[in-house]
């Protein structure tokens, strides 16, 4: 269905479990086609996920680009602002 993907990562600590000392983290991907910039799909495996991912979702739904994604301002300081400061490719499928 898609060419070439851009995937995007993030393995984020929030800072909740930063300051009470617990090693539980999230993790966070996009997937973009690489000739449209659209966000053609979205995981999130960690605590609050259900609610991020609804957000996710609706942007999806409306084609939302990455460069989209990228011009938002994260709500700081929450596990949500990692879904718009993945600004590194961490991994690309060429077709």
């Amino acid at each position: 269905m898609y060419g070439d993907i851009d995937v995007y990562t993030s393995s984020f600590r929030p800072l909740k479990h930063t300051v009470s000392g617990s090693s539980e983290r999230s993790f966070m991907k996009l997937i973009v086609d690489a000739s449209s910039d659209v966000v053609v799909g979205a995981h999130m495996v960690g605590e609050d996920a259900p609610e991020i991912m609804q957000g996710i979702g609706i942007a999806m739904k409306m084609e939302a680009t990455k460069q989209q994604f990228d011009s938002v301002v994260g709500i700081h300081p929450t596990a949500a602002e990692e879904f718009v400061t993945m600004r590194t490719v961490t991994r690309q499928i060429r077709q």
